[in-house]
C-alpha cells in the first residue's frame, strides 16, 4: 500500500521488544527519515489485523524475532503539513523465540542494545530517547523529529 492510497488518516504500530538481559531490540532502516537511525521496529497497520498483531508482524519482518505483546508503552500522533494525521501504538513485547536476522529489504541492520549503548549512539531516534528517559506518564507536545518529517504537530504520550 501506497501513502497516497492510505488516504490522510494513517495508523502504524511499532513493538519495542526488550530481552531478559535489559537489552532493546532495534533496527536501523534504509530508506525514509529514519534511514541511518535506530528506532523500533514498525509499520503501518493492514487490512484486516489489529494493531496490536500489527505490531508483532513488523518486528518478526524486520527483526526474525516472534515477540507477544505484553502491554501499550505510548502513542504518537502527529500532523504532516497540516493534512494528514499520522498515528502510530507503540507496544511493549517480550520475546517468544526466534533469532536474529534481518528479513526486510527495508532494514539495513537489526540489534539488541543496552540502554546505555542507545544513549550514547549519535544515531539514535528521538523516540527512543523519549522512552529511555522518561519514567512516568505524560504527554510530551513541545517536540521536533526532524524537518525531514514535515510535521506541523508532532505528541509522544507515555502511558506506562
Amino acid at each position: 500500500m501506497t501513502k497516497k492510497d492510505r488516504g490522510n488518516v494513517w495508523l502504524a504500530a511499532a513493538g519495542l521488544l526488550i530481552d531478559e538481559y535489559g537489552r532493546w531490540l532495534v533496527v536501523k532502516k534504509n530508506y525514509g527519515g529514519l534511514k541511518g537511525k535506530w528506532s523500533i521496529p514498525a509499520g503501518f497497520v493492514d487490512a484486516g489485523e489489529t494493531v496490536d498483531e500489527a505490531a508483532v508482524r513488523e518486528v518478526y519482518e524486520e527483526t526474525g524475532i516472534v515477540g507477544e505483546v505484553n502491554t501499550i508503552l505510548g502513542i504518537r500522533s502527529g500532523v504532516i503539513r497540516e493534512t494528514i494525521s499520522d498515528n502510530m501504538v507503540v507496544f511493549l513485547l517480550r520475546k517468544k523465540h526466534g533469532d536474529l536476522s534481518q528479513h526486510s529489504s527495508e532494514i539495513e541492520t537489526a540489534a539488541f542494545m543496552t540502554p546505555e549503548e542507545l544513549r550514547a549512539d549519535p544515531d539514535t531516534s528521538l523516540m527512543i530517547h523519549f522512552f529511555l528517559d522518561n519514567k512516568v506518564k505524560f504527554l510530551e507536545d513541545n517536540i521536533n523529529p526532524g524537518d525531514v518529517f514535515g510535521y506541523t504537530t508532532y505528541k509522544i504520550m507515555d502511558c506506562r
